[in-house]
């Protein structure tokens, strides 16, 4: 498995992923990136109630939530999805709503009964089960979410930027299930943002561009805490022409082959000037136009970014006429070409056996 580097407010560099502190810390850590939410869109209304849920007459009490990244932490006073259900399925087999929020802490009316009350940050979520009684005041409840953040990042080779452009990120839970495979958290994360997540150990797969450079990486993200890693691509990206000569401007209508030392295809076009992201390895390049298989070898380093020419110069050898025609022979003659063409020849007389008139058997004849 590939290497992850820290990310670094004065650059990358060094070995370890680098931690935020945790508290409010953390929370404003989360504020100075791009947030991704992914918490179902709800109307973003404060104590939201759903109407006629709950009877004409009926004594409401005031219910006080707030929730905490951990139990020492402070309330999380923004990014927050509040939901309240009845714990009675409907004829849809759903639970009813009954109240949402969205923010921060929540304030919520309710009639005496048993409610289930969710609370989500991001992909970090909990739930409780709540008994709100005929009288009597209900306590403030305080939920733990055990939550942290993760940004990611890449770079190639030790320390060249990628364009966000061409990364993107897939996070998965890292027990693997009994098919085989992991549980999809999230797909298509772009760099340089937030992903608010429950404390544990996530399967990153970083991509960069859409060819074979792909990185995997298992990275534990703890609670109160922003971990931000950068994740390094041993790739780089290569840009190929046909030229007629050193240097020269590139061929139009040209098809284009990109094969591994192994002679597999990793990918194809059709451009003048194409160009692909490789994971570092040896390669060959194929270009055919009007009829003609150009070929050249080309090694792809780390971080090395670079043109490949291919000359028309380079015409991909042909077969030659033996094999052709052994090729074209039906089955049952292939085996007697072989044996034909695997005897050796008798060698020519020598110019004193052609004088002599030589038998061939080393005697002068009579």
């Amino acid at each position: 498995m590939l290497g992850i580097l820290p990310y670094a407010r004065s650059g990358l560099a060094a070995a370890l992923i680098a931690l935020m502190p945790a508290g409010a810390g953390a929370q404003d850590a989360f504020k100075e990136f791009k947030q991704l939410d992914t918490t179902a869109k709800m109307p973003k209304l404060n104590a939201f109630i759903a109407p006629g849920t709950a009877p004409e007459g009926t004594k409401l009490h005031s219910v006080a939530l707030e929730a905490k990244l951990t139990a020492a932490g402070d309330a999380v006073q923004d990014g927050l999805s509040w939901y309240v259900f009845s714990p009675v399925a409907g004829s849809d087999g759903k639970l009813p709503l009954i109240a949402s929020s969205q923010g921060g802490s929540a304030d919520f009316q309710l009639a005496p009964g048993d409610y289930f009350v969710n609370v989500s940050f991001g992909r970090a979520g909990v739930t409780r089960k709540l008994s709100v009684p005929e009288d009597g005041a209900v306590e403030k409840q305080t939920m733990v979410l055990e939550a942290g953040g993760l940004l990611l990042n890449a770079v190639s080779g030790s320390d060249v930027r990628i364009r966000p452009d061409q990364l993107s990120f897939s996070i998965y839970s890292a027990d693997v299930r009994d098919d085989g495979e992991r549980g999809l958290v999230m797909a298509d994360v772009p760099p340089n943002t937030v992903v608010r997540l429950n404390a544990g150990t996530y399967h990153v797969v970083s991509e960069y561009g859409d060819t074979n450079a792909s990185v995997r990486a298992d990275i534990q993200v703890e609670a109160g805490k922003l971990t931000e890693a950068t994740i390094q691509h041993k790739a780089a990206q290569i840009n190929f022409k046909l030229v007629s000569d050193k240097g020269g401007e590139a061929i139009a209508d040209t098809a284009w082959s990109i094969l591994t030392a192994a002679g597999d295809s990793v990918g194809e076009s059709v451009s003048a000037f194409p160009t692909m992201v490789l994971a570092e390895g040896e390669y060959s390049a194929v270009a055919r136009n009007k009829d003609k298989i150009y070929q050249r070898d080309f090694k792809v380093e780390a971080g090395k970014n670079t043109d490949v020419e291919v000359l028309m110069q380079d015409v991909q050898p042909e077969q030659g006429p033996a094999a052709t025609t052994l090729q074209q022979l039906p089955p049952e003659q292939q085996g007697q070409a072989q044996s034909t063409l695997a005897q050796p020849q008798q060698p020519l007389p020598s110019f004193e056996q052609l004088q002599g008139g030589a038998s061939g058997n080393g005697e002068d004849s009579d």
